[in-house]
């Protein structure tokens, strides 16, 4: 198990438990945190799992031509900007800290 923080729109951080080889995205869900819409269910195909990662991205996969095409869709896409779907997590993801980016 993993945990990784995760802030929310209104700038409220949450502790949340993963386990590696999850996604970002599922971890987020199973928490129970309903900010993210995931409406493709994790297939890379609607971004509406778009998150900022803060801290921590040294250990996650490089961004794919598919998701930096979606990121491209999205008015609030900057830098740090990643599919939550697309973040598989690993044991060495700790240090992680995501924060659910604005809704577009």
């Amino acid at each position: 198990m993993t945990a990784i923080t995760v802030i929310l729109r209104d700038g409220t951080m949450r502790e949340v438990e993963a386990t590696a080889g999850m996604s970002v995205m599922e971890a987020i869900r199973d928490a129970g945190i309903d900010e993210l819409l995931a409406m493709c269910g994790g297939c890379c195909s609607c971004a509406t799992c778009h998150v900022y990662v803060e801290d921590g991205d040294g250990t996650l996969p490089p961004i794919s031509p598919d998701e930096d095409d979606l990121l491209d869709s999205s008015d609030h896409r900057h830098a740090r900007s990643r599919l939550s779907c697309q973040l598989i997590l690993t044991n060495a993801d700790a240090a992680l800290r995501i924060r659910i980016a604005p809704e577009d």
